[in-house]
């Protein structure tokens, strides 16, 4: 019998779209644009599970029901090719990372053509390919060549940059050396995140509690030479510009946060020769505060600086540049342990709240610029480098973590804000044995005593600005971003350094000239990191490694960039990718941009989204591009989980393992952070089903045991056994089936588990779609006897219009499941038609089409339909045809229905009453009894109470 067959039907028409180019973008597109993005993927081994379809069926469905619509869709993929797994691959087998990374492609690409969706497949890329990674490094030369202008707020070419007279009169090397560094992209001393395993320098983003997220390798802290780029200079644009963008409010949230904006004073505390006091602060001469605070000062930033007179002891940075300065001899030994255990914790470790407060004195003092006060400077790793001036100055009775420090080290606590007197604290936060970290009155605080926090705040900024000892101050705690990486799968950095006849750096660096990009990679005979802060390209041959030009000898940058480089611009290649003269054509990139719609994940809120926006803003400002963001709407899909499997603790576990083996239960040990479970499994490595548990008590147990277990979803990993293939799916249900079930799971921002069964029941939605239009019993394929060219009825026409206004409506709003819902009420109605006009099952049609794509497409060619269904025109509803002219409501007698009446919509009680009377079913039933009571509820029943 012709039964649904998708293996049958979804490899034919995936190929009639490739061979038809049914998705190409209109090379000039006209009406309304619609440019959809997805995130694009990492290419791993592991190709892909079902989690990653979720976002991309989002996309898919808006694309192909943009199409239907009459617009013009631009909706690509590629690959963010380039990072540690494909070296590390290369590392283990001596492959070539770009082999791997090929197959890796190759089976991605496989997996997401066999889901049908509409990408444009002409516009693919991947960040390794040279004709892509050729103007990344363009790019990289653009932000090189910019300076950021702070009173005009814009990037400006460094040819424009003024250059002050004294440095002028050095000669060229100074001038050099001045315009390095005010460059966007330029190298400094900077404290990374040295991974010895990796043999390479990561991001804070890439190091989980001291360890790195690839591997959970040791990371240490070092200070080494590296790229860095200038994104601070762009805090205050990328945080404004956030206002405007049609973004989820928690991810706006995570930008701004990230960027940290706030505003207080830089103080400079005094930490010379105490009897040398006087003559430093008459020397600071009135608002004059100097740029830099000199080795005679501790520069901290403060955002409460009307709690300057509580400052009883100081706290530096173990990595503070001053520390070995402040050290005294007889603590250089215990300040330099300290330092070294500091150096192996992350920045998330040592800022957690919980931890207990850990601390050493340098044996050295400052001087409190509003009391002359001496008080001790401690090195402490909650206070971190990257925050601020690396300093602080600590108020004990006015912030928790100085409080707790404190009282860890029996440190002076002097209460500076008086608190409301109706703060049931109050005592404790004047005797200092509490803190109080909010707003209050002066007191302690000399002159200012009596005064609010905020108008000590002005006054005491005011005072420090004409002492010279402090001024006002806005701080971010968005960091430059460290650019380098000691690795080899990476796009080379298009920069020379000359060298000297000995083969020694002179400081003198040149941009490669763009006619000469790509700069690529060279080969090396192995890829093994060398367990020290020295890139792999080091070792290349010495013809890549050195270039003579105008009889200078250069060698070229051997660190390469990190994998973030080619994600920050891809969605501006799609536009134009087969551009060889430029990054884009001007023309298209303002036709195209900005991104419409942009579908990922959550993860990438502060890393890849702030990332591409201050890349963006900085080609706006060159005139690269038209738009000051790239991405006007952003939907984060939520995650999908794996299926739910049964836990055991670890000792519930092993007093029960003898009868567990007993029943062919195994289990695996799952760990999430400090917690141990055990996933409970079949010997044949299956999960349990939920037939094999029961509850007793509001707890689950194993069925006909008394061990608890408790069902759990959890991320989809390999470690956890509980990753779905798609291929498995797509080969038992069909790629339709796997595409709805995953729209219908609920909203797409939600997360929601897997269920194999709910993967059949849509299945079992689109077999009945197909026998709604296909008669199941013919030997062949055929159209079922319903299907008929007569108009729909009434009723019909009704159903097909509110079907039409529903799942327009929810596409357009991306609420996918309450859409999917409305089709199968649909489908339900007409299966249960004698007669189905054809002109309602092609509209219905194009209306499932972007959902399950093959399926429509088929019936589509079954009913006659003209070319393919992708090429269809979406249906308009008729709000004439939403109305009503009549509705049936039921009549009951002592609350049996009896009968039912056709009336109209408006009818009042009145005119139900009489129209019931008059029915005969109704008269007959009333026969010798007579009406108590009458019930009407106008549009919904009549009720006659009677008696006799």
């Amino acid at each position: 019998m012709p039964r649904y067959n998708p293996a049958e039907i979804e490899p034919r028409w995936q190929a009639y779209w490739e061979q038809n180019r049914t998705f190409a973008t209109p090379e000039h597109p006209t009406g309304k644009k619609r440019y959809v993005l997805d995130m694009f993927p990492y290419p791993s081994g592991d190709g892909l599970h079902v989690g990653h379809p979720e976002g991309y069926t989002a996309t898919d469905i808006i694309s192909r029901f943009a199409r239907l619509r009459g617009e013009s869709v631009l909706h690509p993929m590629g690959f963010d090719a380039f990072g540690l797994p494909a070296e590390e691959h290369a590392i283990k087998t001596g492959e070539h990372p770009r082999l791997q990374t090929q197959k890796n492609i190759d089976n991605f690409t496989r997996q997401l053509k066999m889901l049908g969706f509409s990408y444009d497949w002409d516009r693919v890329l991947a960040t390794t390919d040279e004709d892509y990674f050729r103007w990344t490094q363009w790019i990289f030369l653009v932000l090189y060549d910019t300076w950021f202008d702070s009173e005009a707020q814009k990037g400006r070419p460094i040819a424009e940059l003024p250059i002050p007279v004294e440095v002028e009169a050095q000669g060229e090397v100074a001038i050099a050396a001045y315009r390095d560094s005010q460059r966007l992209a330029y190298q400094d001393d900077a404290l990374v995140n040295w991974c010895q395993e990796l043999g390479t320098v990561l991001a804070n983003e890439e190091v989980i509690d001291g360890k790195s997220d690839r591997g959970g390798y040791p990371v240490k802290r070092i200070p080494l030479r590296q790229w860095m780029l200038r994104i601070t200079a762009y805090a205050e644009r990328l945080a404004a510009g956030l206002d405007d963008l049609d973004w989820p409010t928690g991810i706006k949230k995570l930008q701004t946060d990230w960027i940290g904006r706030s505003t207080g004073a830089e103080v400079d505390f005094y930490v010379g020769q105490a009897d040398q006091f006087e003559a430093w602060k008459a020397a600071r001469t009135k608002n004059a505060f100097p740029a830099e605070s000199g080795d005679d000062a501790l520069r901290v930033y403060t955002t409460r600086p009307d709690t300057l007179f509580g400052a009883t002891y100081m706290v530096v940075s173990p990595e503070h540049p001053l520390v070995d300065r402040l050290t005294t001899p007889a603590q250089s030994e215990a300040v330099h342990a300290y330092r070294e255990k500091a150096s192996f914790k992350s920045d998330r470790e040592r800022t957690e709240g919980d931890k207990v407060k850990t601390g050493v004195f340098t044996g050295s003092t400052a001087i409190n610029p509003v009391n002359g006060e001496s008080i001790p400077i401690w090195v402490a790793d909650y206070v971190l480098a990257g925050y601020g001036t690396g300093a602080i100055m600590a108020v004990p009775a006015h912030d928790e973590r100085d409080f707790e420090f404190a009282q860890q080290f029996d440190l002076k606590v002097i209460p500076v804000v008086d608190p409301d007197a109706d703060d049931p604290n109050r005592d404790a936060i004047l005797a200092g044995k509490a803190c109080f970290a909010a707003q209050g009155t002066a007191i302690n605080s000399a002159q200012f005593n009596g005064q609010t926090t905020q108008e000590v705040k002005t006054a005491v900024t005011t005072w420090l600005s004409e002492t010279g000892q402090g001024s006002e101050a806005v701080n971010f705690k968005l960091r430059d971003w460290l650019f380098s990486r000691q690795r080899f799968w990476g796009e080379p950095f298009p920069i020379l350094h000359e060298v000297d006849e000995n083969g020694d750096a002179t400081g003198i660096k040149r941009a490669v000239d763009t006619s000469e990009l790509p700069v690529r990679l060279p080969d090396l005979k192995d890829y093994k990191p060398h367990g020290r802060p020295e890139p792999p390209l080091a070792k290349a041959d010495e013809d890549w490694l050195y270039v003579t030009i105008d009889g200078k000898r250069y060698r070229r940058e051997t660190n390469t960039m990190p994998q973030w480089a080619g994600s920050c611009w891809y969605y501006l290649r799609y536009i134009d990718p087969k551009n060889d003269h430029a990054m884009i054509d001007p023309e298209k990139e303002k036709q195209w941009m900005p991104v419409d719609l942009y579908v990922g994940g959550a993860e990438h809120a502060v890393l890849h989204l702030l990332y591409s926006r201050f890349w963006h803003k900085v080609l706006y400002d060159r005139g690269h591009v038209s738009t000051p963001e790239p991405f006007g709407r952003l939907v984060n899909q939520g995650m999908i989980l794996g299926s739910p499997q049964y836990h055991m603790s670890d000792e519930d576990y092993q007093a029960a393992k003898t009868d567990l083996d007993q029943k062919g239960i195994r289990g695996d040990r799952a760990e999430d952070g400090e917690k141990v479970s055990i996933i409970l499994k079949h010997s044949d490595d299956s999960d349990l089903s939920d037939d094999e548990t029961e509850k007793r008590k509001g707890q689950t147990f194993l069925a006909g045991t008394d061990f608890k277990v408790l069902a759990k979803a959890d991320k989809m990993s390999k470690s956890r056994g509980n990753v779905v293939n798609p291929d498995t799916v797509v080969k038992d249900y069909g790629a339709d089936a796997l595409r709805l079930y995953e729209m219908f799971m609920g909203p797409l921002e939600a997360t929601k588990p897997w269920s194999m069964d709910g993967v059949g029941g849509v299945r079992n939605f689109l077999d009945r779609v197909w026998r709604m239009i296909v008669d199941q019993d013919a030997d062949e394929v055929a159209l079922c006897d319903a299907i008929t060219d007569k108009p729909c009825d009434e009723a019909q026409l009704r159903t097909l219009h509110q079907t039409i206004r529903k799942v327009t409506e929810d596409t357009e709003a991306m609420s996918f499941n309450t859409a999917i819902a409305r089709m199968m009420e649909f489908t339900n109605f007409f299966t249960r038609s004698e007669q189905r006009p054809i002109e309602a099952m092609k509209s219905f049609l194009i209306l499932l089409s972007p959902y399950a794509p093959h399926l429509a497409e088929e019936l589509w060619m079954l009913l006659g339909g003209q070319g393919a269904v992708a090429n269809a025109t979406w249906p308009e509803w008729d709000e004439a045809a939403l109305a009503q002219s009549s509705i049936e409501i039921p009549v009951q007698i002592n609350g049996k229905i009896k009968s039912k009446i056709n009336v109209s919509p408006d009818a009042n009680k009145d005119q139900l009453i009489e129209i019931a009377l008059g029915d005969p079913k109704v008269a007959e039933q009333l026969e010798g009894k007579t009406i108590v009571k009458q019930i009407v509820v106008p549009g919904r029943l009549v009720n006659l109470v009677v008696k006799g």
